[in-house]
């Protein structure tokens, strides 16, 4: 799915990440079959890419292993590109990911993407539990181009190579949401995509960044950066304003009260208070309405933060929910994609 962008002739891509959210009432087994159909659905309304994020230890997000995820939806689906968004390094050896994302490519030849990110994607409890070292994140760097050597099939570690990771050609992304991660992604020639979604506060900063300090690399020419936007498209405003509500509160509960039943008067106290306004405040980048405000509303946001794809969630809170809005955004793009 394309569409022109605000600033110039050239289409905008636009993807999803699924967050695979199990839902009230419904299981793990039941948000990897809707995490199928959201990948069908991308795929026949002409989306760019789904990712998927590592997650631990959250009783809400099925994705903790992303490549068996892809695997699965691979196998369900015929050309959409699928990928991690992202597996964070730290927890995993380079040549652990780099043998399952080269046994994907193989599986699955110019399908599968590669985001990484330096985050635990859990809480310190969680990283102990996974025998995390707690040092691991200081040595992101070496580890992301440790990485790419087996994947080249040009290890850094002499007499180890990956197998069958040589020369897979497994496109990878840094992802990040600080400076950190623009500068690095920057300086080894890789895409970037900023998790604005969830982290809007240096967005700017950080593609602005990532585009001055930009090397070319054998993988990349020129800079290539993706932003993260929330969306729920609906067909009413007023039905798409309540589903927003349902996922802000649902969001500020689990961040703030996690994994505890809470009655909505409870809730309600919760999202009044400061630390309540500060979970809100991570969805800024929402997009939430009627297709052709979402529409606008996501070129505009590729216009603002100079990027050039777009990565929505639609975080709606039910699956069928979350299929239309897909079909809406899409009608509201590029009304010819099938």
């Amino acid at each position: 799915m394309t569409s022109h962008d605000g600033h110039g002739s050239s289409p905008l891509p636009v993807s999803i990440l699924d967050l695979a959210i199990i839902g009230d009432g419904e299981t793990a087994a039941d948000a990897f079959a809707n995490s199928v159909a959201l990948a069908q659905r991308a795929e026949a309304r002409g989306y760019q890419r789904v990712w998927y994020a590592e997650h631990h230890n959250m009783s809400v997000i099925a994705s903790s292993s992303p490549s068996v995820l892809i695997a699965h939806v691979a196998a369900h689906t015929s050309t959409i590109r699928l990928g991690a968004g992202g597996v964070m390094l730290p927890n995993h050896s380079p040549l652990t990911i780099a043998e399952q994302y080269a046994t994907l490519s193989c599986l699955y030849p110019d399908r599968i993407d590669l985001g990484l990110g330096r985050a635990p994607g859990s809480d310190q409890v969680t990283a102990r539990a996974m025998r995390r070292d707690p040092n691991a994140s200081d040595r992101f760097s070496e580890d992301v181009v440790e990485l790419r050597g087996y994947l080249r099939g040009a290890s850094t570690v002499a007499g180890v190579e990956a197998v069958p990771a040589a020369a897979s050609e497994v496109p990878l992304w840094i992802l990040g949401s600080s400076l950190f991660g623009a500068r690095l992604a920057a300086m080894l020639g890789l895409p970037y995509a900023f998790a604005s979604h969830f982290a809007p506060g240096a967005l700017l900063q950080a593609v602005e960044l990532y585009r001055s300090e930009f090397r070319p690399s054998e993988q990349l020419a020129e800079p290539y950066a993706m932003g993260a936007v929330n969306v729920i498209a609906a067909d009413d405003s007023d039905d798409a304003d309540e589903q927003f509500d349902q996922v802000r509160r649902r969001r500020i509960a689990r961040f703030l009260a996690r994994d505890q039943q809470l009655t909505e008067h409870q809730i309600d106290a919760l999202a009044a208070s400061p630390q309540g306004q500060q979970v809100a405040q991570m969805m800024h980048y929402s997009a939430v309405g009627t297709p052709s405000i979402v529409a606008e509303y996501v070129r505009q946001f590729a216009h603002h933060a100079q990027v050039d794809e777009v990565i929505t969630a639609h975080s709606s809170p039910t699956i069928e929910q979350r299929l239309r809005s897909v079909d809406l955004l899409a009608d509201a793009m590029d009304p010819v994609s099938v």
